[in-house]
């Protein structure tokens, strides 16, 4: 686990993963993803805001974007996959657009659909970026978890846990 040194004593410790607690070791799992997850989300925040200068939901937008081999995707699967409203994502493309990160398009044979794909300005972006996130992201978890739980953390996704530093 992080040394306790590191986190202030009037906030509760991370949930421990060999119990000793009232849960069961699923919700106890699942409350230490929970609990790292949302300490690398608010460190990521500031650093994305200070490098790529868009917001975080924004910065999901264009993470979702770059995974795309070719092309982009339909703003209605763009909010499913995000689980936001389309209204709200409607707006945050917008601003997307107007930096120059995206471009919107008439999907061919549907007048309501719409595809946004990443610009190459984003791509060029997201490249020069990437690595100062991936150490963010990697200097949070260490913060919060030991090597053993970051390791099984990149075991649930399979592509990672094998593409992955050793600790």
């Amino acid at each position: 686990m992080a040394d306790p040194e590191e986190h202030p004593t009037d906030q509760p410790g991370c949930p421990s993963p060999d119990g000793g607690g009232l849960l069961p070791a699923e919700l106890r799992a699942w409350m230490l993803l929970l609990a790292a997850t949302g300490a690398v989300e608010q460190r990521l925040r500031a650093v994305v805001k200070e490098r790529l200068d868009v917001s975080h939901d924004e910065f999901l937008v264009l993470c979702l974007l770059a995974e795309q081999p070719e092309g982009g995707l339909r703003m209605t699967r763009v909010a499913e996959l995000l689980g936001r409203p389309k209204t709200r994502l409607t707006y945050q493309i917008a601003c997307l657009q107007h930096a120059g990160l995206v471009t919107r398009r008439s999907v061919c044979g549907d007048r309501r659909g719409v595809e946004v794909a990443l610009t190459d300005k984003a791509r060029d972006l997201l490249k020069e970026v990437s690595a100062p996130l991936a150490a963010t992201v990697t200097e949070s978890l260490a913060r919060f978890m030991g090597p053993d739980q970051c390791a099984a953390m990149r075991g649930l996704v399979p592509d990672l846990a094998e593409d992955a530093p050793a600790e």
